[in-house]
């Protein structure tokens, strides 16, 4: 009885090991990504209180097989103007492509605009980040692609600062302008005082 118990585990210990041995994993498949970057580089911008500010972007789908479609952009709140996430297009990148747009209020494109409040007082600033997901897609979603998976959160920097005016001085000839008038007069009030001091003495 322990010789046929023996035998038996040790004929499950030999199929056990050759199992494990001639059992190779599946190939990982490598990670799908994009790169998300805001423009100006870094992020950090500078305007006057009441202006619009705003950011571009740059987004790259670096695979070579698959499409990205973005579909969540979020900001770190704003404590020195109203935030307005409407510039963003969402585009579709193919395969290898890329999207560069400038922040440009005219003609509302760009990535986010910022309307800084009027009362915001010079040296006020904001910072955080913009993060960026999406969805990666086996052929052209919007011509029968496969959704394959969702795609990992980037996070790109985002700063503004309000810029401190300095006091305007007055310009030389200005003041020079102003002043001969004020020497010429108080020079009048001089010369009368001296011939009514004349005429009495």
């Amino acid at each position: 009885m322990k010789f046929r118990s023996f035998c038996a585990l040790a004929a499950l210990l030999l199929n056990t090991l050759l199992c494990s041995l001639s059992w190779t994993p599946a190939a990982q498949a490598a990670p799908i990504v994009f790169t998300f970057a805001t423009l100006p580089a870094g992020g950090a911008l500078t305007g006057h209180p009441g202006d619009t500010v705003g950011w571009g972007y740059q987004l790259v789908n670096t695979d070579p097989l698959n499409w990205f479609v973005p579909t969540q952009l979020n900001a770190t709140s704003f404590s020195i103007g109203t935030p307005d996430a409407s510039y963003f297009d969402f585009p579709t990148l193919a395969p290898g492509t890329s999207a560069t747009v400038a922040f440009d209020a005219g003609t509302h494109a760009g990535l986010y605009g910022l309307q800084i409040f009027s009362f915001a007082l010079p040296g006020m600033s904001d910072s955080g980040n913009f993060s960026l997901s999406g969805e990666w897609w086996s052929g052209d979603p919007l011509a029968g692609g496969t959704f394959l998976q969702v795609s990992d959160l980037q996070l790109a920097p985002l700063s503004v600062t309000l810029a401190v005016t300095g006091v305007p001085l007055p310009g030389t000839l200005w003041l020079l302008a102003a002043g001969l008038p004020l020497l010429w007069l108080g020079q009048r009030r001089r010369q009368k005082g001296a011939q009514f001091r004349a005429a009495l003495g």
